[in-house]
């Protein structure tokens, strides 16, 4: 039986629509997804409980899909059943998103859970390769592009994020904790008259399992508002949610996709 463990946004539900028995939703506190029903709410201070609960319902795949910023932690808030957890759960905090999330996965691994990719669960969610708009990158966006590639390889040791922002072959932006909106929303003023590209890819090395990059019509939004000229990810890589309307809001923007073949 398959239990989601969802943030926000529109991926849980999808991936949850894909199944042919509905799965249990299981919310943070706080990042409730779009269009899907807690089943169960739970915060980070109760993990312990959570995973008790679980198996006492007969759980045994576990999927980890949506968006979650690092909640805030009390220590106050703890559990009797959650305090073993402390330890792995506080080193866990200090490391970089996917070094963290690889350790929550180990945790539920350690109690007889299968983590499950939410791509696995529901194949149709990646993108496909191709220039999937109407408008198409120019030879000084690709030079861009190589750039922002070059910078995320740099990056990738470091566990910082997943997106880059270049434009006139300057570094306009690199995603860190706050995410790809938080990144687009902070954007010098510049990077809209070097009519700079979004690269957005996993990192190298990076478990699949969650926290694969995702985009969806409010990505483009966003790249909109920054008045960026493209949005360039890796096909079979990135999670593309509602593909008809992000790609129409794109050619009525004027933004390129270019969803490159891996390599």
């Amino acid at each position: 039986m398959l239990a989601l463990v969802t943030g926000r946004g529109g991926l849980p539900a999808r991936v949850a629509a894909a199944q042919a028995q509905p799965p249990l939703v299981c919310v943070l506190e706080g990042f409730a997804p779009e269009s899907l029903q807690a089943d169960i709410t739970f915060r980070l201070e109760h993990l312990g409980s959570l995973l008790a609960e679980l198996k006492a319902r007969g759980i045994t795949d576990i999927c980890l899909c949506g968006a979650i910023e690092r909640p805030q932690f009390d220590p106050k808030a703890l559990d009797a059943a959650t305090l073993p957890l402390v330890p792995v759960m506080m080193q866990a905090m200090g490391t970089g998103d996917d070094a963290a999330l690889r350790a929550v996965m180990t945790l539920f691994e350690q109690h007889g859970f299968t983590i499950r990719a939410a791509h696995d669960l529901a194949p149709d969610i990646l993108a496909p390769a191709g220039i999937l708009t109407d408008v198409t990158l120019d030879d000084r966006a690709k030079a861009d592009v190589s750039r922002a590639d070059a910078v995320l390889s740099a990056l990738a040791p470091l566990d910082v994020g997943q997106g880059c922002v270049v434009g006139a072959g300057l570094v306009w932006g690199i995603e860190t904790v706050g995410g790809t909106d938080h990144m687009l929303k902070h954007l010098p003023a510049g990077a809209r008259k070097a009519q700079a590209v979004l690269v957005k890819a996993p990192k190298h090395g990076q478990d699949s399992r969650a926290d694969m990059p995702t985009v969806g019509p409010d990505t483009i939004d966003a790249l909109a508002a920054a008045g960026l000229v493209a949005l360039v990810i890796s096909a079979g890589a990135v999670i593309l949610l509602d593909p008809e309307e992000t790609i129409a809001r794109a050619n009525d923007t004027g933004i390129a996709i270019w969803s490159r073949e891996p390599g």
